[in-house]
């Protein structure tokens, strides 16, 4: 039951939250964080600065100024069918923020892949997967607008955050 909670909190980082807000139109919000949150805006990326979880593969975070556009670069090619935007997807991944270097969030430090509908993700995610094949490893670099915007999601993820991904496709459950 543990294993659950813990999927279940870790997808969480990814999804809406749970929210009805339409995750298109909530990325795209430019709103101003709330008074004496930080924002990570105009600062460069930094390389990764925690231990990584057993198995979990290396985050090639591109250092210096941050990504405006999607970063999408295939590190191992997948094999089968490729991932519809539609569908429901079981992966691997590690997230790490931009500016300060630490990962966020893993599903290999739960020793499970999370599994979840593509379209209830971060807009990054929703144009950063489709065409993936099992085993496929891929980096994403997303800009704040296909994250978080500029609220963020304190205390792990400032405002303004580029944040950065390695996805590995382990399962496509449905299209």
């Amino acid at each position: 039951m543990a294993a659950v909670v813990a999927l279940a909190v870790g997808a969480l980082v990814l999804t809406r939250g749970g929210d009805d807000t339409d995750m298109t139109s909530a990325s795209s919000t430019t709103t101003a964080p709330p008074a004496g949150s930080a924002s990570a805006a105009g600062k460069p990326c930094v390389g990764v600065s925690d231990e990584l979880p057993p198995g979990a593969p290396a985050v090639p975070v591109r250092k210096g100024a941050p990504p405006e556009e999607l970063v999408i670069e295939d590190l191992q090619l997948g094999e089968g069918p490729p991932v519809a935007a539609t569908a429901t997807i079981s992966v691997n991944y590690i997230g790490v923020a931009c500016s300060t270097g630490k990962i966020f969030d893993s599903s290999y430090s739960r020793n499970q892949p999370a599994t979840f509908p593509l379209n209830g993700v971060i807009q990054g995610w929703q144009a950063g997967i489709p065409g993936m094949k099992v085993g496929g490893r891929r980096l994403l670099g997303i800009p704040p607008e296909q994250a978080y915007g500029a609220a963020g999601r304190p205390p792990d993820i400032l405002g303004d955050e580029t944040l950065w991904f390695v996805v590995e496709v382990v399962g496509i459950d449905s299209a």
